[in-house]
């Protein structure tokens, strides 16, 4: 990584920390060690301190582990590929002679104890990969003033510090004679916040502030009764005019206008200063965000490198996820009922890209209660959720209106209106399904009700005869059942749906096949584009920047299957050609 890159990066890690530290502002007390506030990081830190071994007790050796310190070490060697795809081939083509290599062998990396302060470099490297991503990926991030909620026992022990220090400044400056040893220290704090505004080029506004506000200077003046604290005050508010974005001139007017009460003009200059702060960070990130993106791929896998440097054990739910994909492509593909030209001796082996393509799309379903995210998807676990949910609302609806129509049937086919109508309704009514509490049951009883009322409706406009009691009790029941994993209009869609993934996944570099959705589907065809070309774009990018550490956990478990991996013509080739992502 070349220097000003390596400088760029540092930016981003400063603004990240700057970040925090004005999120955590306004708490009355600070403890050091604090997990971040982000619930994904939270959780990956637990789970590396719950792998620390207390004093000098040694960890429990197991193969996972053992496993975990040989990826490690495999992929620090590899961090300098730049495509997956490059990486999942050497992977292959190179797995029948990197068979006995002691690099690849689980049992030659020796167990190692995970200190504190690896937990905690660790867990900061993760916040600032965390941080340049959502950069990289989010291009309407804007950070806000962080807020306590109204009422919480944290805002009402920040707010009464903060009254007692302003209260105990107008004491000390309404004294006779005045004390002026805390406006003192305000002024220097505001000193270093104005500097921190200033581009390294703006040496002549630098040299005057430094003048003006010349703590030494001040501090002569106070001894000597001398001081002008409003003089001062004046100026710091035509400085910040100077520096503010055009956003706050509004805030700086009303500054203006508070020249009376000093310590309430303090107060306020001190407010719009975090108002500032923001909007110098939000600007920084906007002018950071081009060169992030020409460096992401590499940034990214260097970070998570140090990351499994420190903790080996930090690939272990990624190792967990692509095993799954394999061990059931296995099973369907050598199956007795799977049809193949291969001796019944010889297994058959799934390619490394179709194993990689099978678990990109139990993402779409992913039981997140029940199984931690892998770690190489972090980064991108609250776009996932949200593509998840948008997903399994769509798919309801889908179910919803196939119901409806093999149903009711004749009378209302054809009636694009009515079906726009009742596809709307339905998506709202079923808005929130993702939330633990949500009683998907009586929403659906709902959704039933109000989709028989519009159709009695539409037929009575149309002089049809409206729904019988019999009918309308059958509909609602069918609609109701959708719950039940076994529901064969459910399973339908939800086979139809990851038919559509697969063929996108395989090829993302073809647009067409965003429109091309499979028969069934038509209802809910602009909403599965949108979701698709997102969850494309996220599967790619995954790819560029983890492609290394997805080979080489491939190869490590293509190996367990039988030993060595098999002949290059037991495995799937043909499936390469549609698997191939640039």
């Amino acid at each position: 990584m070349s220097a000003a890159v390596r400088c760029c990066f540092s930016i981003v890690e400063c603004i990240f920390h700057e970040t925090m530290i004005k999120m955590n502002a306004d708490s009355a007390f600070a403890v050091k060690l604090e997990l971040p506030e982000d619930p994904v990081l939270a959780n990956h830190l637990r789970r590396l301190q719950t792998k620390m071994p207390l004093n000098n007790e040694c960890p429990s050796t197991s193969s996972s582990g053992e496993d975990q310190g040989s990826d490690a070490e495999s992929t620090s060697g590899r961090c300098d590929s730049m495509t997956s795809n490059s990486d999942l081939d050497c992977s292959r083509k190179s797995s029948t002679n990197e068979g006995s290599s002691k690099h690849c062998t689980p049992s030659s990396s020796p167990p190692r104890v995970i200190t504190l302060d690896e937990v905690m470099e660790s867990a900061q490297d993760l916040s600032n990969l965390s941080f340049a991503h959502e950069i990289i990926v989010n291009h309407n991030l804007r950070l806000e003033p962080g807020n306590l909620p109204e009422g919480s026992l944290w805002k009402m022990v920040r707010d009464n510090v903060h009254k007692a220090f302003w209260d105990i400044l107008e004491s000390e400056l309404n004294d006779d004679p005045p004390e002026y040893q805390q406006a003192i220290r305000l002024l220097e704090e505001i000193r270093e916040i104005l500097l921190s505004f200033l581009n390294p080029g703006h040496n002549r506004m630098r040299t005057q502030i430094m003048e003006v506000l010349d703590m030494d200077l001040i501090r002569q003046q106070v001894e000597n009764d001398a001081v002008d604290i409003h003089g001062l005050a004046s100026y710091i508010i035509t400085t910040m005019e100077k520096l503010c974005a055009p956003i706050r001139e509004e805030e700086i007017k009303k500054l203006r206008g508070n020249t009376d009460n000093i310590v309430h003009m303090f107060r306020e200059i001190f407010r719009v200063l975090d108002l500032m702060k923001v909007d110098y960070l939000n600007f920084s990130i906007e002018m950071l965000r081009p060169v992030l993106q020409r460096q992401s791929v590499e940034y990214e896998r260097a970070t998570f490198q140090k990351i499994l440097d420190k903790t080996p054990s930090a690939l272990d739910h990624t190792t967990a996820w692509i095993k799954s994909s394999l061990e059931g492509l296995l099973s369907t593909m050598n199956s007795p009922n799977e049809p193949s030209g291969q001796a019944k001796e010889q297994q058959l082996v799934p390619s490394p890209f179709r194993v990689l393509n099978a678990a990109f799309l139990c993402i779409l379903s992913w039981d997140h209660s029940k199984n931690p995210l892998p770690e190489t998807l972090m980064t991108d676990e609250a776009s996932l959720r949200e593509l998840q949910w948008q997903l399994q609302r769509c798919q309801a609806v889908n179910e919803v209106l196939l119901i409806v129509s093999s149903t009711v049937g004749g009378p209302i086919q054809g009636l694009s209106s009515l079906s726009d109508r009742l596809k709307r309704m339905t998506s709202v009514l079923l808005d929130g399904m993702h939330r633990p509490d949500y009683q998907l049951d009586e929403s659906l009883k709902s959704v039933a009700a109000q989709i028989c009322c519009e159709i009695n409706k539409s037929l009575t406009e149309r002089s049809f005869a409206p729904l019988t009691p019999a009918l309308q009790a059958t509909l609602t029941g069918q609609i109701c059942s959708i719950t039940q994993p076994d529901n064969p209009i459910r399973m339908l869609v939800e086979d139809r749906v990851h038919k559509y993934f697969m063929g996108l996944i395989c090829d993302p570099n073809r647009k067409e096949k965003l429109e091309q959705v499979p028969a069934g589907l038509t209802a809910i065809k602009p909403e599965l584009a949108v979701i698709g070309a997102k969850f494309v774009s996220l599967v790619k990018y995954n790819r560029a920047v983890y492609g290394p550490f997805y080979a080489d956990i491939i190869r490590r478990l293509m190996f367990s299957q039988g030993g060595s991996p098999p002949a290059q013509p037991h495995q799937e080739a043909t499936q390469d050609s549609g698997s191939r992502v640039e």
